[in-house]
C-alpha cells in the first residue's frame, strides 16, 4: 500500500465510490462484537490470531443469504491470476479507505485497464517469496459487488475487531478486499494459494488479515495453519510441534480467522479433488487492514 494509492482519492478522475453508514453495520462505540476477552477482538490482541464464526462478529449468514449469494456469484466468474494462469487460482482485489474520525468508507477507484476494465496495484514487498517486491495489478472487485450489504457488513466488523490498537485511530486505515477462488477440473490438479508456505502480508506492526469462506465444494485439502512469525517461508510438515500455534479447516460459509499480521504467520495448503466429482472449489473473502503511512 503506498502514497499514490492515497493520493488517487484527491486527483482527478473518477470519484471514490462512499458507503453510506447506514448501508453497513457500523462500528459500536462500546466493545465490538466479539469484544471481550473470549472474543475475536480478545484473542487477537492477547494471541496474535482468532479463529470465528460469523455470529461473532454480529453478522448472521441464514438472513443475509441473498447478499452470500451475490458474492459467490462473482467468485464463480473470477478472472484468472494474471501473474500465475496456470496455478488455478482466480482473484479480484480493490482498496478502500476507512476514516476513522468521520466512520467514512471509501473504495478506491482503480486505474483503466485494457483487458480488466479496472485494475488495483497488491504489493507485499519482501513477505512474498514467489513475487518479491513486486507491484502487481490484479482485475478491480465490480462495481456492483462494493455495494453488497453483506460485503460492507464484514469490513466494518473486520475493522471493529481490530479498532482496539490506538495507531489505526489516528490516520486512514486502508482496506484491501480480496476474492480468491481455488479451483480444480482433473484429478492429477492442485490449485495452489500464493505463497504456498508460511508467510506474514508484511506492512506495519498494526497489519491485520480476515479471512471469510464464501463457499468450498468437492475439494480435499485448504487446510489452514497459524505459527510462530520465525516460521515464515516454511512448510507446517517442517516445524516442531511447538511452532505450530492452530490448525483448522474452513467448512461453512462465513467462518473465518483473523491474524495480527507481525506477530504470526499464516498458511493455506493446496485443494485437489474429493471423491468422484469432476470439478471442485474453494473461494475466500481476504480483508487486510493497515494504516496509511506517508514517506514525505
Amino acid at each position: 500500500m503506498g502514497d499514490d494509492d492515497l493520493a488517487s482519492l484527491a486527483a482527478d478522475g473518477p470519484r471514490p465510490h462512499t458507503v453510506p453508514r447506514d448501508r453497513a453495520t457500523r462500528a459500536p462505540a462500546g466493545a465490538p462484537h466479539g469484544g471481550g476477552l473470549d472474543g475475536p477482538a480478545g484473542h487477537l490482541r492477547h494471541r496474535g490470531f482468532a479463529r470465528f464464526h460469523a455470529a461473532e462478529l454480529g453478522v448472521d449468514p441464514d438472513a443475509r443469504t441473498d447478499d452470500l449469494q451475490q458474492i459467490a456469484d462473482v467468485c464463480t466468474r473470477l478472472p484468472r491470476d494474471p501473474y500465475a494462469p496456470d496455478s488455478n487460482r482466480f482473484r479480484r482485489y480493490s482498496h478502500a479507505v476507512f476514516l476513522p474520525w468521520t466512520d467514512q468508507l471509501s473504495f478506491v477507484p482503480g486505474a483503466p485497464d485494457a483487458e480488466h476494465g479496472t485494475v488495483t496495484e497488491y504489493w507485499q514487498d519482501e513477505h512474498n517469496p514467489e513475487y518479491p517486491n513486486m507491484r502487481r495489478r490484479l482485475p478491480d472487485v465490480p462495481a456492483a459487488l462494493r455495494e453488497n450489504a453483506l460485503l460492507l457488513d464484514l469490513m466494518r466488523a473486520d475493522l471493529a475487531q481490530a479498532l482496539w490498537l490506538e495507531e489505526l485511530h489516528h490516520a486512514p486505515v486502508y482496506v484491501g478486499v480480496h476474492l480468491i477462488k481455488l479451483a480444480v477440473g482433473d484429478r492429477t490438479d492442485a490449485a495452489v494459494p500464493s505463497p504456498n508456505c508460511l508467510h506474514q502480508d508484511g506492512g506495519s506492526p498494526a497489519t491485520f488479515t480476515f479471512a471469510h469462506l464464501i463457499g468450498c465444494a468437492d475439494i480435499s485439502g485448504g487446510e489452514n495453519v497459524i505459527a510462530r512469525a520465525s516460521a515464515a517461508g516454511r512448510q507446517p510438515e517442517d516445524l516442531p510441534d511447538d511452532a505450530v500455534l492452530a490448525r483448522f479447516t474452513l467448512t461453512e460459509p462465513l467462518d473465518g480467522y483473523a491474524v495480527h499480521d507481525h506477530r504470526v504467520s499464516h498458511y493455506v495448503g493446496p485443494v485437489r479433488l474429493a471423491g468422484r466429482a469432476h470439478s471442485g472449489q474453494r473461494s475466500i473473502l481476504i480483508i487486510g487492514i493497515a494504516p496509511y503511512a506517508p514517506r514525505m
